[in-house]
């Protein structure tokens, strides 16, 4: 029983033996040693093998009767970038042709969007695709087919760019959603294109003086901040075609009139001339806005302080209220519209117009404290008056049978040929008949006087005018509305 035992392991080694050797006989088919590959010259004869592979690059063979797949060399090629720029082999600290000429970079723009114009912090925000041009054999490669090569932002921190920045920017980013959003492309003969999308807020110098029919222009310049005009000079690649800008571009307050380029050079006493870039654009305000929201509602309060000249001058708490009423508005209005600007120490257009209106409310109210003061004035004399002729009338004869005698009925209302027909009287006596509070009504008995001149008429004119109140109000109906509208026309030639 051992026996069979011991032969039967014999045998079973012997065939585990034999299948390993098969499976390493059909390895070394399938793949031969590093070693041993042949050139591709010498098996360009061979029926049983493909040589596979692209002029200049790596070439593979593969065995004809086991080939299914053919393999392309060039993505088996790992090949770095700094290898290919040559990027380890100079110093790119320094500009291109340092000690040489100035290195020549173009710029072009591309205006994405132009986000919010500030009043009150006197700046506006863009949106651009900023783009450089110039060329750098340091970066030159061969290629057959002169194509270019793309490349991210990542190899942006290996080489030399120009430091172009924003003057009187008060912040600037670059995006970065997914990735930072820059992209350099060079080409074989060392030109290279440097683009970034960057978002900028800029000061802009409005001038208020006619807000809000103004018009303002504004500008965003790009300088080097390091490179002089001897060692860097800038300018537009194009000239006015270097800029762009998208037709859906649109702002709620303004009209977008135009955009334009210039150039000039800028000095800095502590570090000489410098190349500057200027991106110029012309806005103009929308005018609909403010003549809903201040220039209709401050005339409408105008209009209404006039109401009061149709009411009744005894009618005090409606002429009062209504008088404060307009006043507080205009007030409010004034208030709101300075809220939205900046603190400027000159005056706005609309402040003239606002404060015009302002006055015109104001003077409706102080018409009223005059027709008020003269009416409480008049009536103390009038109660003077009556208190004295019914202390006459207890000590004068009556004057019934005179022959030059007139009688005549006088109130407030009286006629001007009533008081011209006074003018050949003096008063001999007064009895008060039935004096009434409401018509305020007086009988008087008047002689004739031939020594009566034209001076009394005179002074019987003027003390009408005076006394009756009527009069103000009536000449106020006609007075404030022209000069309004007097100062309407002026104000809109003047302006528009």
């Amino acid at each position: 029983m051992p026996r069979y035992t011991r032969v039967l392991l014999l045998v079973l080694c012997v065939s585990l033996i034999g299948e390993c050797r098969k499976h390493r006989s059909r390895k070394k088919r399938w793949s031969a040693p590093a070693g041993t590959h042949k050139p591709a010259k010498e098996l360009a004869g061979t029926p049983d093998t493909v040589v596979v592979g692209r002029p200049g690059s790596e070439t593979r063979m593969v065995d004809g009767p086991l080939s299914k797949k053919v393999v392309d060399g060039t993505k088996t090629r790992k090949v770095k970038t700094s290898h290919l720029l040559r990027i380890d082999e100079h110093d790119f600290t320094m500009r291109p042709a340092f000690a040489g000429p100035a290195v020549p970079v173009g710029v072009d723009v591309q205006v994405e969007s132009l986000d919010s114009i500030s009043e009150v912090d006197m700046d506006f925000t863009m949106t651009l695709y900023l783009r450089h041009y110039w060329k750098d054999e340091r970066l030159a490669f061969p290629s057959a087919t002169n194509k270019s090569m793309t490349f991210d932002g990542r190899l942006v921190k290996k080489i030399w760019v120009p430091d172009v920045f924003f003057v009187h920017s008060k912040r600037s980013f670059i995006h970065d959603t997914t990735t930072d959003n820059i992209m350099l492309r060079v080409f074989p003969d060392g030109h290279v294109l440097y683009s970034l999308r960057v978002t900028v807020t800029a000061a802009c110098n409005m001038d208020f003086s006619r807000f809000p029919l103004d018009s303002q222009t504004c500008t965003l310049e790009l300088e080097s901040y390091a490179y002089t005009d001897e060692d860097l000079m800038l300018y537009w690649k194009s000239g006015d075609e270097s800029l762009s800008t998208d037709d859906r571009i649109s702002l709620s307050q303004f009209l977008i009139q135009k955009f334009h380029t210039t150039s000039r050079l800028a000095f800095y006493s502590s570090t000489g001339w410098y190349n500057r870039l200027y991106i110029n654009f012309t806005l103009r305000r929308h005018i609909f806005f403010f003549l809903l929201q201040t220039y209709f509602p401050a005339t409408l309060m105008v209009m209404l302080s006039w109401v009061s000249f149709w009411i009744d001058r005894r009618a005090v708490p409606a002429r009062v209220s209504l008088g404060i009423t307009t006043v507080l508005t205009m007030s409010t209005i004034i208030t709101g519209v300075n809220a939205s600007m900046p603190r400027v120490s000159y005056i706005k257009a609309v402040d003239i117009y606002l404060w015009v209106s302002f006055v015109f409310v104001f003077l409706s109210v102080l018409e009223y404290a005059a027709v008020n003061y003269l009416t409480t004035l008049r009536d103390g004399k009038d109660r003077k008056l009556r208190e004295k002729v019914k202390e006459q009338s207890q000590t004068l004869p009556c004057t019934c049978g005179m022959p030059h005698t007139k009688t005549m009925m006088l109130d407030g209302t009286y006629s001007e040929e009533d008081a011209n027909s006074l003018a050949g009287y003096t008063r001999a006596s007064m009895v008060a008949e039935d004096i009434s509070d409401k018509q305020e009504q007086m009988v008087v008995h008047l002689s004739l006087d031939n020594e009566s001149t034209g001076t009394k008429k005179k002074g019987i004119r003027g003390f009408r005018i005076i006394q009756n109140t009527h009069a103000i109000d009536t000449y106020s109906r006609m007075i404030f509305p022209g000069a309004y509208i007097l100062f309407n026309l002026i104000y809109w030639c003047v302006y528009c």
